[in-house]
């Protein structure tokens, strides 16, 4: 048969298949929630035709799909998710800086976003201190715009590459994407591969400043110290989500083991053996009581995956 035409069992279980694979892998072992049951399939693909050959497989018998970094930003349902979860592996966690233009960087969508951030610090290159101590990988950062309102990594973007299954892979300008705040214009079924990021020469004390300060911010007002999946909700327009949940008095609100920090109202922390039915109907009972009290929706940035 030929390797198109493989089944997704057939693929997975072929010993040339590029990569690794489990079976029913937990996956509270890849979120940073620590929370999640068992993925059906758990796949690390190493090459672009492991990654596009299990896919075209997926879309072909009807298999759901998901593709996860880190998994921070991410739920997993405590049944786990039937189907296909993969991570990016070996050629997609290349970094490397353009022979003719210093301050442009290549980087594989696997790529932990914290190593460019060094990375770009020991080059005194400029434009990612914003990132500092921020989780996963760039694939996740370019997905949802990582970053604020006034500084986020679509700013720093010149291309990405792209691939959809069923097509050929592309390389998209970042002026074809729409970068809004944590949100962006690619497609739900949209694989992001790479990046190519433009930065600027500064001087490196200059940059670790900055980055010292963020850190120094990040670990003042962030509870670090417990799982969570970062921030739960986007900020409304003009407003903060966090001062809603604060000013709602739902600092320490809990469902069995989630609780809203009482350091970030925007952070559900996992305080020990929380499920994610906890964290679901906590999210729940929060937006409720923010739209209770001050009429306004909060919307959720974290990612669902494997519920009904």
């Amino acid at each position: 048969m030929a390797a198109h035409a493989k089944t997704i069992e057939g693929l997975l279980t072929d010993p040339a298949f590029q990569g690794e694979v489990r079976a029913h892998e937990p996956m509270a072992a890849h979120t940073t929630y620590r929370i999640g049951g068992p993925a059906r399939w758990f796949v690390r693909a190493d090459s672009v035709s492991a990654l596009t050959s299990v896919l075209e497989a997926c879309v072909r018998q009807r298999v759901s799909w998901a593709i996860v970094g880190r998994g921070s930003n991410l739920l997993v349902s405590d049944d786990g998710f039937d189907g296909v979860v993969m991570t990016l592996g070996r050629d997609f966690r290349s970094f490397r800086i353009d022979a003719d233009d210093p301050t442009r960087i290549m980087a594989g969508a696997g790529v932990l976003l914290s190593a460019v951030v060094q990375e770009s610090f020991k080059r005194s290159l400029a434009g990612l201190e914003f990132a500092v101590g921020t989780p996963g990988n760039i694939g996740g950062a370019l997905r949802m715009n990582a970053g604020s309102a006034q500084e986020y990594i679509g700013s720093r973007v010149a291309s990405v590459t792209t691939y959809v299954p069923g097509s050929d892979l592309q390389r998209r300008a970042a002026t074809d994407v729409q970068w809004g705040y944590r949100q962006t214009s690619f497609a739900p079924d949209e694989v992001i591969l790479e990046c190519e990021l433009v930065l600027e020469e500064a001087d490196p004390f200059f940059i670790r400043g900055k980055m010292e300060a963020n850190l120094k911010r990040r670990r003042a007002s962030q509870p670090l110290d417990l799982p969570s999946c970062g921030s739960v909700f986007r900020n409304p327009p003009g407003e903060s989500a966090a001062r809603l949940i604060d000013q709602a008095g739902l600092k320490g609100l809990r469902a069995g083991g989630a609780e809203v920090s009482t350091k970030h109202a925007n952070f559900i922390v996992n305080t020990g053996g929380a499920t994610a039915a906890d964290v679901r109907r906590l999210i729940d009972d929060v937006r409720q009581r923010v739209m209770d009290a001050y009429g306004t929706q909060l919307t959720t940035e974290v990612r669902f995956l494997g519920f009904k």
